[in-house]
């Protein structure tokens, strides 16, 4: 096999996809499968088989001919890669309702993800607990980060609060930012920001449902 490497520079539509293939290797791994191939691995991911060999070329990794991949070996170093060898520390602002879920959310360790702290600005919530946390006043939200190892920020928050957020998050110096608010957030381009937008998404699923809902109709029509 091929020895793998830790490469910078590889593409962003790659980047999103290695948790994918981690997730598909680790359930392979629990299912006792030693040895994939990328036909196998990209069922599991729900992706094109010449996708995964192109991405995990970016690795450094071609497998072995005939043979594919040890699935432990490379769930490793794709591990390794996306740094869930190591714990990140992450403050969730807000704690409403999405940001209670998301700190009781129990798949975060699985990935090398911890919940460090959680920040409200309304006073009815500061001093409650969340998830095991004791909520603070987001007036702390620079004591926080600079007091513990947070590399990470989550914005669970309203739209109108969002930017002011991730204003405080940035000057704090959080480099790495996941929004949930829906609206579109302007950050220095040495920060990184992934937009969560579940509406959004939704939308996008109802236009299919429609499309899918006229298709029938229409072959209905056709055919009577």
């Amino acid at each position: 096999m091929t020895i793998l490497r830790s490469p910078a520079g590889i593409p962003d539509a790659t980047v999103a996809r290695l948790p994918l293939y981690l997730r598909a290797l680790d359930e392979l791994a629990e299912q006792g499968t030693g040895v994939c191939s990328s036909e196998h691995l990209a069922t599991a991911a729900g992706v094109n088989s010449a996708i995964v060999r192109k991405d995990l070329s970016h690795l450094g990794s071609y497998g072995t001919r005939g043979v594919g991949y040890d699935v432990r070996f490379l769930a490793g170093h794709i591990a390794t890669v996306v740094g869930q060898t190591q714990p990140w520390d992450v403050v969730i602002v807000g704690a409403g309702h999405l940001g209670t879920a998301l700190a009781a959310y129990e798949g975060f360790s699985a990935r090398g993800v911890k919940v460090a702290a959680i920040v409200d600005a309304d006073p009815a919530l500061v001093g409650t607990v969340v998830g095991g946390h004791e909520v603070q006043s987001i007036d702390r939200l620079a004591d926080v980060i600079a007091s513990g190892q947070i590399s990470l920020g989550i914005i669970a928050t309203p739209p109108s609060a969002a930017q002011g957020v991730a204003d405080e998050l940035v000057a704090a110096g959080i480099a790495s930012i996941l929004n949930f608010a829906p609206t579109a957030l302007k950050v220095p381009a040495e920060v990184d920001l992934r937009q969560v937008d579940v509406a959004a998404e939704l939308q996008i699923l109802g236009y299919h449902a429609h499309r899918r809902q006229v298709d029938t109709t229409a072959e209905v029509v056709v055919g009577s």
